[in-house]
């Protein structure tokens, strides 16, 4: 009988420790919400981020935050180069000019320019060409009436790679400048 008692100690113990982790969902947004967001090949979004676009747009005109609009030139954040340039090309200059007349309009916004090279070079030679590429897009900013204390530079050459295949397609998405605000 003792043996049938010590043998019920662990059963309770388990059930008191199941019912302890259990939660009840509270109805008032207690729990979170998971969304996914889906991206294409080369890791890029519809830009929302997983957000709604209709309740932020009314008539047609957007009425959120600027930087979170998916059809702003704004929701572009990724700068391409060719190998071993760092001149901007022509295709982006509309997408600075609108990252330049955001931060002039909002003195308060920071945006980090983080610059990415290729595995193609010496570790050296592509953080310096990471920096390069950045400083080109800030110079771009700068001449559009952007303040200095606004621009943030790093390089990042080739250490944080967005794509990681060893071919030409991967290469040139890891050659790029990315705006962080």
């Amino acid at each position: 009988m003792k043996k049938v008692q010590i043998l019920w100690i662990p059963i309770l113990l388990s059930l008191l420790l199941v019912a302890g982790c259990s939660s009840t969902p509270t109805g008032e947004g207690g729990g979170a919400e998971v969304t996914e967001q889906s991206t294409g090949a080369d890791g890029s979004g519809d830009g929302s981020g997983g957000a709604s676009t209709s309740a932020a747009s009314q008539g047609g005109e957007w009425q959120g935050d600027p930087l979170e609009n998916p059809n702003s030139l704004l929701a572009t954040r990724v700068i391409y180069f060719d190998f071993d340039q760092s001149t901007v090309r022509s295709e982006y200059l509309d997408v600075i000019q609108a990252h330049a007349d955001y931060l002039a309009a909002n003195p308060q916004a920071v945006v980090r320019l983080e610059g990415h090279a290729d595995e193609k070079g010496t570790r050296e030679y592509n953080l310096g060409l990471g920096e390069n590429r950045a400083n080109s897009v800030r110079s771009l900013m700068l001449a559009q009436g952007v303040s200095d204390n606004q621009l943030v530079v790093v390089s990042y050459g080739e250490e944080r790679p967005a794509a990681f295949e060893h071919n030409e397609e991967s290469w040139a998405l890891n050659r790029r400048v990315e705006l962080i605000y």
